[in-house]
C-alpha cells in the first residue's frame, strides 16, 4: 500500500510542479479515460458511425488541435480555446456558476444558454442530425465528450464567489501547489486513474444500468452537492455555507488521507461520465 502511494505521490509532484491554467476541465487524462469508458460500451454501429464522423476531422481547420480519435476529439474544447479569436467564445461553455450557498437552479444560472447544460444538449441535437454536415457533427461530438466528462467534475457545477474554486489556492499532498479547481481536474484525476483497476473496459449491463441513468439535470445536481457537501468542506474545514472563506492568498491545504479518501470518488465520476455518454452517443447515433 505504501508503494503504491509513494509511485501515485511521484507521479502527483510531476503532473502539479506548476499552476495550471485556470477553469480547464477534467485534465486530459481525465478526459480520454471518459473517452474510452464510452468506446468500450457503445453498440458496434454507434462506433462505427463516430468513426465516420472523426474523418472530418480536416473541415475542422484546427491543425493545432487534433480530432482524429475520440480521445483526441475529448480534449480538442480545451485545446481550441487556445485560439481566442477564434474559439473565446466557447468559454463559458465549459461550466455553470450554481452558488453552493444559493439554491440550484439550472435555467436562472445559464446566461443565454452559455452553459454546459444547455451545450451539452445542444451538440446531443446537432449529433443526432443526420441532415447536418458531419464537420458539424463531428464539432458537436467533440463537444458532447467533452462536457459529459467536465459536467462530472465537482466543481464546474459549482460557485463560492471563486470561479468555481480557481481562485482558491491549495497546497496538496506531497507539497504541490495550485488551485482548488485543477486539483480536482488534473492531480486526482491523473492519481485516481493510477490507484485501482483499470476503468476503461466494457461494464455489465447491471453496471451500465446502475452507473450509467439519469439526464442532464440530475448529473449537474450531483457534482453540485458533491461540491457543497465533500469538495469545500474538505478543503475549507468546515461547512462553507456556515463558515468564512480563506483570507485571500491564504492557501488552503489538502492532506495525505484526504487527497486518498478523494480518489474512489474521482474515479466512480469517471465511470458514471463514461457510461453515460455511452448512452447517449448511442441514441444520439439512433442505433
Amino acid at each position: 500500500m505504501m508503494a503504491r502511494w509513494r509511485i501515485v505521490l511521484a507521479g502527483l509532484a510531476a503532473a502539479v510542479a506548476v499552476m495550471a491554467s485556470p477553469a480547464f476541465g477534467w485534465g486530459a487524462a481525465g478526459h480520454r479515460t471518459v473517452a474510452a469508458i464510452a468506446m468500450a460500451n457503445v453498440s458496434p454501429k454507434t462506433a462505427a458511425q463516430i468513426a465516420v464522423l472523426l474523418r472530418a476531422e480536416g473541415g475542422l481547420h484546427t491543425p493545432e488541435c487534433l480530432a482524429g480519435t475520440l480521445g483526441d476529439a475529448s480534449v480538442w474544447p480545451d485545446c481550441i480555446r487556445e485560439d481566442k479569436a477564434r474559439w473565446g467564445h466557447t468559454f463559458a461553455w465549459h461550466y455553470q456558476d450554481e452558488p453552493l450557498c444559493g439554491g440550484f437552479d439550472l435555467t436562472l444560472h445559464c446566461p443565454h444558454g452559455d452553459c454546459i447544460t444547455a451545450r451539452i444538449a445542444d451538440a446531443r441535437a446537432i449529433l443526432a442530425n443526420r441532415r447536418a454536415s458531419d464537420t458539424s457533427r463531428l464539432m458537436a461530438l467533440a463537444f458532447l465528450v467533452h462536457f459529459v466528462g467536465d459536467l462530472h467534475q465537482p466543481l464546474h457545477m459549482s460557485d463560492h464567489e471563486d470561479h468555481g474554486g480557481n481562485l482558491v489556492n491549495a497546497v496538496i499532498a506531497g507539497g504541490a501547489a495550485g488551485s482548488l479547481h485543477y486539483l480536482w481536474d488534473t492531480p486526482l484525476a491523473e492519481a485516481a486513474i493510477a490507484s485501482g483497476p483499470p476503468l476503461v473496459r466494457t461494464y455489465s449491463a447491471d453496471e451500465r444500468a446502475r452507473l450509467g441513468g439519469g439526464k442532464i439535470a440530475d448529473w449537474a445536481r450531483e457534482s453540485w452537492d458533491l461540491a457543497r457537501s465533500h469538495t469545500y468542506p474538505q478543503a475549507y474545514g468546515h461547512d462553507i455555507c456556515r463558515g468564512p472563506a480563506p483570507a485571500p492568498g491564504t492557501a488552503v491545504r489538502i492532506g495525505r488521507l484526504a487527497f486518498a479518501s478523494d480518489l474512489p470518488i474521482v474515479r466512480l465520476r469517471l465511470v458514471q461520465a463514461g457510461l453515460r455518454l455511452a448512452r447517449m452517443l448511442d441514441g444520439a447515433l439512433g442505433v
